[in-house]
């Protein structure tokens, strides 16, 4: 179905390039509010879109359940209980029959109760469980469930984000519209000082990607997202049948994992700006625009005479 999509949309947007050439500048589509409306997204980009927004809240969430099995990070080959960990996230019993819950990164504890490790259940009771029930698929604890629900969706995640890719570079969308230009880096300084201070681009400048936005799309796009995609690969025991070279490349499984978790992590946190970022832009017309692919431009400010 994606290849089908990607086909179609390849087609349209030749089709309306030689109808532009052709018929000349098309009239300015405007809300009733007088704001120019310009397609900002194409239909495959909007697709592939949600059908990352589907998977990595899904992996995320069966990701959580697998850690839930063994709640501990380790760099290098081996990964037991007794062997140094990079992070834990445990619950330790008192002598009074309470319960509290640690996060350990390296040498440093830090009591987490109530948010890591331990945990009121969906009965009201204290429970040990690195993160709580209402985060993982599925709720309950079951390491053999939470692979199957992340499994599906890797793989599903994997040919959309490759689908995307073909498409990226075949419609020239990463090189017309995320690539910086030499402007662009020579005025990061100025966009972010705007972002500080939650000013917007209008006019000409909201037409297109700023260039930290078009650095953070890059970055995610081709660096956590591979490095998700491949680290994940080194933990399978039959890819590294395959492709052994894997191991080396991470040195070891264990470094994977650990590299796999902290990459959905920042993944996390970009998701957070990117929500942030969408508030402050407008709800409304942000949504328009990856729903229906039209984005309405503010206006450039005009000074009072």
């Amino acid at each position: 179905m994606l290849w089908l999509m990607l086909g179609i949309e390849m087609a349209v947007d030749i089709a309306n390039q030689k109808i532009a050439v052709q018929a000349g500048a098309p009239a300015v589509r405007k809300t009733r509010s007088g704001r120019e409306l310009i397609y900002r997204h194409t239909l495959f980009v909007r697709l592939t879109h949600w059908i990352n927004v589907l998977c990595i809240a899904l992996l995320l969430m069966s990701g959580l359940q697998i850690f839930n099995a063994h709640p501990m990070l380790h760099w290098g080959i081996k990964g037991g209980d007794t062997d140094p960990a990079v992070l834990s996230i445990y619950g330790e019993d008192q002598l009074d029959g309470s319960a509290i819950g640690w996060t350990k990164i390296g040498g440093q504890a830090f009591n987490t109760t109530g948010i890591l490790g331990v945990f009121r259940d969906r009965d009201g009771f204290l429970s040990g469980r690195a993160f709580p029930w209402w985060i993982t698929i599925p709720s309950y604890q079951s390491l053999a469930e939470g692979r199957r629900w992340h499994f599906f969706f890797a793989w599903l995640f994997a040919l959309n984000g490759l689908a995307y890719l073909i498409y990226g570079f075949a419609a020239r969308h990463f090189q017309r519209d995320l690539a910086p230009t030499r402007l662009d880096l020579r005025n990061i300084g100025r966009s972010l000082l705007d972002h500080l201070r939650f000013r917007h681009p209008r006019g000409e400048a909201a037409k297109r990607y700023n260039v930290l936005q078009k650095l953070a799309y890059m970055t995610v796009i081709f660096v956590l997202l591979t490095l998700m995609i491949f680290s994940g690969l080194t933990m399978s025991p039959g890819v590294d049948s395959v492709a052994p070279w894997l191991l080396d490349l991470f040195g070891g499984r264990q470094s994977a994992r650990t590299i796999h978790f902290i990459t959905a992590t920042f993944i996390v946190l970009f998701i957070l700006v990117h929500l942030v970022e969408v508030l402050l832009s407008g709800v409304f017309n942000e949504m328009r625009s990856i729903l229906t692919g039209w984005f309405a431009v503010k206006p450039e400010k005009t000074d009072a005479h």
